[in-house]
């Protein structure tokens, strides 16, 4: 097997929110920087190749998030059917913290972490090595049978993401703005988190750390999809605020060379109140809309998953994007082990009081708090009482609210949202449907309570977050 032949590397991307998977791309990068030819699938938008999967020596699995990781899984099985000899990586945010199910459900190594550059080093060291030998090797961040490992956080020189073997932006979420579809790009600039909330996986891995690409590297990044036709950008760092100064200097740089060109990213209310004085700032230079993890209002919640902001926070977050001219879209966990019918109302009545109801896509009505294993919620003791087994093929903890209704409920907000999805329903009747259920009451037909014509806020066409 020649390694360096075109395709013996192959990276698989799974599911990447909607965008065109920077998660291949990165490593894309750093693979041909070293001398590889590697190819790329993303079955989120194309069909697995077999012809790809059968040329591979090493196939890269990349699990970001959590619907990835359950959809890695099968689409390791099938590479398995078609290519028994090839080594399968999983690598990305949960391939760490499932390593021990991932090895022993069709792969032969998982990396967590800053993960480009242990990607690198295996696939040259399985070069060296070939096929005569066996066990374990000797790289710093690759998890094997035998050999386990931290999650990689060292700072990388960092490659100019490849996407040329990626399908085109206009299979991937589009902008909805105005009236009017755009095309999207997708870049981040920066890894890892400064935060430690409990139900997030980013804290068991990077421990509250995070670390900047070069702006030039995101620059780059950006030109190249401008060229493909993007006419916004999504930038998906865990938190754009964690790093403000870098932030602005990327953003002030793109804006310069590219000044009709929008965006929209993701930051913590804790930030946009400490930050806020940078959103004039971004609103000038084309900010449309700021996605933030609310989660609850319930005071006990907010605890338990250390959000570090109250009610009070929000609104006053709202507040201050509203004054800088950016659309706030908040996202929820709406049901918890803690979460009470009252909780609930309340989240719903603050989504209608604030004008939100076009802000929040009703996916998020019906959102049911994951426990992943190797997640500090997991074993928080406000959890225990709650948590049952770990479904290992699901990768989380079950758990049952105590109330019984409550389970009931979510079950049939999300038969409700589902349902309203595919009939194409006005997502704000959805919500006053939503509203009915939670009342109790039947949920009433369309109510077009506000005008089907109205001017809704900026959003991208991908609706899932987890």
């Amino acid at each position: 097997m020649q390694w360096r032949s075109p395709g013996s590397v192959l990276l698989v991307s799974c599911y990447e929110l909607g965008h065109q998977p920077l998660g291949v791309a990165l490593p894309l990068g750093f693979l041909e920087r070293a001398g590889f030819a590697p190819a790329a699938i993303d079955v989120a938008v194309e069909q697995l190749d077999a012809d790809k999967i059968a040329r591979a020596a090493f196939v890269g699995i990349c699990v970001p998030m959590h619907t990835a990781l359950r959809l890695g899984i099968r689409v390791a099985q099938r590479i398995r059917e078609i290519n028994a000899d090839c080594h399968i990586c999983f690598y990305g945010l949960y391939a760490a913290l499932n390593a021990d199910y991932l090895l022993d459900h069709g792969g032969d190594s998982c990396i967590g972490g800053e993960y480009e550059g242990p990607l690198v080093a295996l696939v040259e060291a399985l070069e060296v090595r070939g096929k005569a030998q066996n066990g374990p090797l000797d790289i710093a961040g690759v998890i094997q049978r035998g050999r386990p490992a931290k999650p990689f956080l060292e700072r990388l020189s960092f490659a100019v993401p490849s996407r040329h073997a990626l399908p085109t932006l206009d299979k991937y979420a589009q902008l909805e703005h105005r009236g009017e579809r755009r095309t999207a790009g997708h870049v981040e600039a920066s890894r890892g988190c400064l935060h430690l909330c409990t139900h997030c996986p980013i804290p068991p891995v990077y421990e509250g750390r995070f670390f900047i690409l070069p702006p030039e590297v995101v620059l780059e990044d950006i030109r190249a999809q401008v060229r493909a036709g993007a006419t916004h950008i999504t930038f998906g760092d865990p938190d754009f605020l964690n790093g403000p100064k870098h932030s602005l200097r990327v953003v002030r740089a793109m804006h310069e060379e590219f000044p009709h060109l929008t965006f929209d990213f993701t930051a913590k209310v804790e930030h946009l109140l400490k930050r806020g004085e940078a959103l004039p700032e971004f609103a000038e230079k084309g900010c449309l809309f700021i996605i933030t993890a609310v989660e609850s209002l319930s005071d006990r919640v907010l605890s338990i998953l250390d959000k570090n902001h109250t009610r009070a926070d929000v609104e006053a977050a709202l507040g201050i994007c509203r004054e800088a001219g950016i659309a706030l879209r908040p996202t929820w966990v709406a049901f918890t082990p803690w979460t009470t019918r009252d909780d609930y109302l309340e989240i719903l009545h603050f989504i209608d009081a604030n004008a939100l109801v076009d802000h929040v896509d009703p996916v998020q009505y019906a959102i049911r708090l994951l426990i992943p294993p190797g997640s500090w919620l997991a074993d928080h003791p406000e959890t225990r009482p709650h948590r049952g087994p770990l479904d290992e093929a699901a990768f989380t903890y079950r758990w049952e609210h105590p109330d019984p209704e409550m389970d009931r409920l979510q079950r049939e907000v999300s038969r409700l949202v589902e349902q309203d999805a595919r009939a194409g329903l006005d997502p704000a009747d959805t919500f006053y449907r939503v509203l009915d259920l939670a009342h109790g009451r039947e949920p009433a037909t369309a109510q077009h309570v506000l005008p089907p014509d109205r001017l809704r806020a900026p959003r991208l066409t991908e609706t899932w977050f987890c």
